[in-house]
């Protein structure tokens, strides 16, 4: 029997008048802050490669059941919505009504479980990152459990990231006992897979606590049963962090979810760093149009940065990359 997976991806048109006006309402700003992490101009706009998403998605995971479309009730003027595998998910449809509007996604992600209709299986995605090549449900989901990779990383910085990791961690370690979890899963935990990435992991192997995990920016499998223990178990902490309509330090993320997922050992080993590549395009925008071009990674982030040099330009090539890899409309578009 096939299994039912489902893909995820938020999206916002930070260029929509109705939402710059909210934005500015709740922000006590006229416009985005680019000298504010939580609401620069690279956390919301779009590069307008939304309607590769959704090719790359056809052509290079056609087995996906649904697609739920997740956005503050905006729709791009070229997507079909009679399309039977989109399912439109505004924010009021699964997220409480006291916490609107919302312009945090480390909220926003975690009601997951709450969206009408989604699978069990469900892998997430961000708007920037893109399938570029052939995936096998495989690349996610295994024997019925998420592919992921189980390694600790030095969490010492001082961002406002680094804390809403530490946070999710302290919420880890009330709830397990990090000797016994890697005693009981121990050949995932030191899956020959991993390789050097793994280091930390006997380093730090009779630690008594957890640190934080490595969190690859990836598109992330996830079982909704994981999001519906987790808020039974932490639900005030979780319920407080809704409180937050723009990201703080005080956050917990999406990666509460998983670690709790692989703290409960309910995860298959996967090396996710060998067919996915993130690009800060600050840093290498040609090497990222190459990868696209070149279909180098089943999975690459673009990530987004409000100091692009040559701004418009990246911005074409990117586009011409995905055109050449993606030349025909799918049947998510009109």
């Amino acid at each position: 029997m096939v299994e039912q997976i489902d893909f995820v991806v938020m999206w916002v048109d930070m260029d929509d008048p109705a939402w710059r006006e909210q934005f500015a309402r709740y922000s006590g700003r006229p416009q985005t802050d680019n000298s504010n992490n939580s609401t620069s101009d690279a956390r919301f706009r779009d590069h307008g490669f939304l309607r590769y998403w959704f090719r790359g998605v056809e052509r290079f995971a056609p087995w996906v059941r649904r697609v739920h479309f997740v956005t503050c009730g905006q729709r791009p003027d070229w997507l079909d919505t009679s399309n039977p595998r989109l399912n439109l998910v505004d924010h009021r449809d699964y997220i409480p009504h006291e916490f609107l509007p919302c312009f945090n996604s480390g909220v926003l992600e975690s009601y997951f479980h709450r969206i009408s209709g989604i699978a069990q299986r469900f892998v997430y995605f961000n708007d920037d990152f893109f399938l570029t090549a052939p995936t096998p449900p495989e690349r996610f989901f295994r024997n019925g459990l998420p592919c992921d990779i189980a390694t600790f990383r030095y969490n010492s910085g001082g961002s406002q990231w680094a804390k809403m990791l530490r946070n999710n961690i302290a919420i880890i370690n009330q709830h397990f006992d990090k000797q016994t979890v890697m005693r009981q899963w121990h050949d995932k935990w030191f899956a020959p897979e991993y390789g050097a990435k793994a280091w930390l992991n006997y380093l730090l192997r009779f630690y008594p606590r957890f640190v934080t995990l490595r969190t690859p920016h990836n598109a992330q499998p996830y079982l909704r049963s994981t999001y519906e223990k987790v808020w039974a178990a932490a639900g005030k902490e979780l319920t407080e962090a809704s409180m937050h309509r723009f990201r703080t330090a005080d956050d917990l993320t999406q990666e509460l979810f998983r670690t709790w997922q692989i703290c409960e050992g309910n995860f298959e080993p996967y090396n996710t760093y060998v067919d996915t590549r993130m690009f800060p395009l600050v840093l290498r925008p040609g090497q990222a149009i190459e990868a696209v071009r070149e279909q180098k990674y089943k999975l690459v982030c673009l990530n987004d940065n409000v100091h692009i040099r040559n701004y418009a330009q990246v911005m074409a090539s990117l586009e011409a990359a995905f055109e050449t890899i993606l030349p025909d409309k799918s049947s998510f578009e009109k």
